[in-house]
């Protein structure tokens, strides 16, 4: 694992985090969202270009068709979006978007955050100072001791406990940290419970903590959506601590996450002949820090966030942005200079933009409407991709 840095940025945030909206704009998000190419970096172009999600949609079909798309876009019906809208009320549910004040802060500052969080309970931990503790779901009685010791010491300094619900070590850091403020990422919707013997506790984080999901309600998690669901637990916080994690542990996905987004990494160590150890120590060896107290985590999470931090983003904002309008200059042949620079092996945004000598602008735009238009990959963070013809 390299150590810990700040990852590149070369997409402007999403300029409209203004006021709550209202349910006619948050149906239009959500059809956006559910439409066809629409992935999270284009959604936030979109809204950047055109202003909000109803003229956005109005354009989805121009915009794919003059970028190369042979046959129509689909987009998604209002009455499917309405569905689940009505699906996530029924359960208590309410959907945050990334241009609304009160989206995760330090999740929206990554290059491509989730368009669309589904949350119930306290939605004010989110933007809380937090930290998350993860580990093995096979943990021995050692580690879920160590959990609770890490919980209950970073709770009552000030922090929010973030995981992901599992059995394990998951489970012993939201039940201690339930008193001063717990959240709890999901893999499926926030209606389906797993694992069945934590049903009592997802309840109970549903009313005194906050459950998070990006995906819609109803939704059965799969193998491959526990190790996606893990960029969320790193993303909302400041850090990461890792107790307990076999050589091939999904938790060190999340280690691999929190070192991408800039996140700290915290490693406890553990006996280099049990299994679960493995994976933690290795972490150490790479450049995780070590920590075996409470204190070892505060002494350096306090610099960066202090233990009462005010959110990253005010709520609200007083005033509307303005979205940054067309560049006048953008036209066909700034798309064809871009996509002539792209290939199937995946390459940095910044190449791009230097390959083409044009404005960070336009080539933002034009990967925008070449994903529309079905011709472009985003593979991973600030990565782009051409897909064949």
């Amino acid at each position: 694992m390299a150590p810990r840095r700040e990852p590149p940025n070369l997409f402007r945030p999403a300029p409209l985090p203004v006021a709550t909206l209202g349910p006619d704009e948050q149906l239009a998000c959500l059809r956006l969202i559910r439409s066809d190419n629409v992935g999270p970096v284009t959604f936030r172009e979109l809204i950047n270009t055109y202003g909000g999600a109803a003229r956005a949609l109005e354009a989805l079909p121009e915009i794919a068709r003059r970028a190369g798309r042979g046959k129509p876009i689909r987009v998604c019906p209002a009455h499917q979006a309405k569905a689940e809208l009505e699906a996530a009320q029924a359960c208590g549910a309410q959907p945050i978007f990334t241009i609304e004040p009160n989206y995760p802060a330090r999740l929206a500052m990554l290059d491509a955050p989730p368009p669309l969080l589904y949350v119930k309970g306290r939605t004010g931990l989110l933007n809380a100072p937090s930290v998350a503790i993860v580990g093995s779901r096979e943990s021995s009685a050692a580690g879920v001791k160590l959990a609770r010791h890490f919980a209950k010491g970073l709770g009552d300094a000030g922090y929010v406990i973030v995981s992901g619900l599992a059995r394990g070590i998951d489970g012993a850091a939201h039940e201690t940290a339930l008193t001063g403020g717990t959240v709890a990422v999901l893999a499926g919707g926030l209606d389906i419970v797993y694992p069945p013997e934590h049903r009592t506790l997802q309840e109970r984080i549903g009313v005194e903590g906050c459950l998070v999901s990006e995906q819609r309600p109803g939704f059965t998690p799969r193998g491959q959506d526990f190790p996606k669901r893990n960029r969320i637990i790193s993303g909302i916080t400041s850090g990461v601590i890792i107790i307990e994690a076999a050589a091939r542990s999904g938790t060190l996905v999340t280690a691999r996450y929190a070192a991408e987004q800039g996140r700290e990494v915290f490693a406890v160590p553990g006996h280099p002949l049990d299994p679960r150890a493995e994976g933690t120590n290795r972490l150490i060896k790479n450049g995780a820090t070590l920590v075996t107290e409470v204190g070892d985590v505060l002494s350096i999470l306090a610099p960066l966030t202090g233990l009462r931090e005010a959110p990253l983003v005010s709520d609200p904002f007083p005033q509307p942005v303005s979205p940054p309008p067309m560049p006048p200059e953008f036209g066909d042949g700034d798309r064809d200079r871009v996509w002539q620079a792209l290939g199937p092996a995946p390459v940095d945004v910044g190449a791009i933009i230097e390959a083409t000598g044009l404005p960070v602008r336009v080539v933002q735009i034009a990967l925008m409407e070449l994903e529309l238009a079905g011709r472009l990959t985003r593979p991973g963070p600030g990565l782009v991709a051409a897909l064949p013809d």
